[in-house]
């Protein structure tokens, strides 16, 4: 792609022109609600499940919280990679995208730039490891790109991508560590931004700050600018008071991130914890962006490490004001909660940001510390919904969930292994 010096600058302002150039080609995702997980998010855990943690023998947290829920998964080809694909390409030029586009993908993006290659009559080719899921591989090929296998090692997806380059001039779209889609996933941002305000406006009870809101209305009959009391009700009204996003590569939260700055919206980051997959967070706590990951958590769209462009936004403590792990239980315990109580069908790396909210006593603890007396309104991205109720079954199925780890577990010749995996 362009190079660095020619990309727009990762501010709002660029989100928004990213947004003005890929609407036509993407859905406007909805966002729902959940009284079910706003109660269960703003009841305290058990001291039990407190046990064996940092916080054993302490008072569980009891944060205030109502959750806004953006739906990706309802995204084209059900994740919100469609976002930076359509912007990627229409930074092109009409030289490049006449040679082609290639990227390395697990899933996700690979389906999304062969839709966005499609849309735009664009040959896509597609590196994807061995043991990439079936659907997604099928999926993939059902938008008509040319899908050329590699092992599952950086190393050997990169050399992949070189000889296609090599050969036919195609343009290289990284799957989330470039500027142009950076921004592109940041518009998922701005759409919540604006329909959690048209919520609240429609329905007041949706917002956390009604109590304190009123107040200052109240306030103008004591003696306060009727004017000023307005304007501060509406300042609150609609706030989200922070977005969480799950971390993978990072381009989605550094996206948020980038879109939400001056906003006054903090926003945190999750993971999966299983064999060091929560490189965000620990790399934060070393201060040193770790390069590689070896992990087969159930959340196989955040198999990879960081990438450079995305740590400069991440570990900037003005921008991401935090990134918190969650276990592989958690995960599927969120995951039941949003199939069966909210009747949304998502991936396991989907929803990390709610395991957080939901089981991570540490950030409830911010949020219970941080948070005014009625608590917080928080984004969440549910980022995609990518799977099979075959894979689901096992997930839920402890005896096979240990036995294959979602399908994705066999290398090029047979081995059993995973390496800084792009989803």
């Amino acid at each position: 792609m362009a190079d660095i010096v020619d990309t727009l600058p990762l501010e709002r302002e660029s989100v928004e022109k990213a947004h003005d150039a890929i609407k036509a080609h993407i859905h406007c995702t909805p966002v729902m609600t959940s009284t079910t997980l706003d109660d269960i998010a703003s009841t305290p855990q058990s001291s039990e499940s407190l046990r064996g943690t940092a916080f054993e023998g302490q008072t569980p947290a009891h944060p205030k919280i109502r959750f806004f829920f953006k739906c990706e998964n309802y995204q084209r080809i059900g994740a919100f990679k469609s976002r930076g694909a359509f912007h990627a390409l229409s930074r092109l030029t009409k030289e490049q995208l006449s040679k082609g586009v290639v990227t390395h993908s697990s899933g996700n993006h690979a389906q999304a730039l062969a839709l966005a290659a499609r849309t735009h009559g664009v040959k896509a080719y597609i590196v994807m490891p061995t043991i990439s899921t079936p659907s997604k591989i099928a999926a993939t090929k059902g938008y008509g790109a040319e899908v050329i296998f590699s092992g599952s090692t950086s190393q050997e997806r990169e050399a992949v991508v070189e000889e296609v380059m090599r050969k036919t001039g195609a343009t290289l779209v990284p799957p989330y560590d470039h500027p142009h889609i950076i921004c592109g996933q940041g518009t998922m941002a701005l759409e919540l931004e604006k329909q959690v305000r048209d919520l609240v406006h429609e329905d007041f009870s949706l917002n956390t700050h009604r109590n304190n809101d009123s107040a200052e209305t109240n306030g103008a009959m004591n003696g306060v600018s009727m004017n000023k009391a307005i304007g501060n009700q509406k300042s609150r009204t609609g706030h989200l008071d922070a977005v969480i996003a799950p971390l993978g590569g990072g381009g989605m939260l550094a996206g948020v991130a980038t879109a939400l700055q001056g906003t006054g919206t903090r926003v945190f980051g999750a993971e999966p914890s299983f064999e060091g997959a929560d490189d965000g967070r620990r790399g934060l706590e070393a201060k040193e962006r770790i390069t590689t990951v070896k992990t087969l958590t159930i959340a196989d769209g955040l198999r990879t490490p960081v990438g450079k462009i995305n740590w400069t936004v991440i570990s900037d403590e003005s921008m991401v004001q935090g990134v918190f792990a969650v276990t592989e239980e958690q995960i599927l315990s969120a995951m039941r909660l949003v199939v069966e109580r909210m009747k949304i069908f998502v991936e396991p790396s989907a929803v990390v940001g709610l395991a957080v909210c939901l089981y991570n006593e540490g950030f409830r603890r911010i949020v219970e510390r941080d948070a005014p007396e009625e608590g917080w309104d928080i984004g969440v991205i549910l980022s995609g919904g990518n799977t099979t109720l075959e894979a689901i079954s096992r997930l839920f199925s402890t005896e096979d969930r240990h036995a294959e780890r979602a399908e994705a577990k066999i290398g090029m010749n047979g081995e059993r292994k995973a390496e800084n995996i792009a989803g």
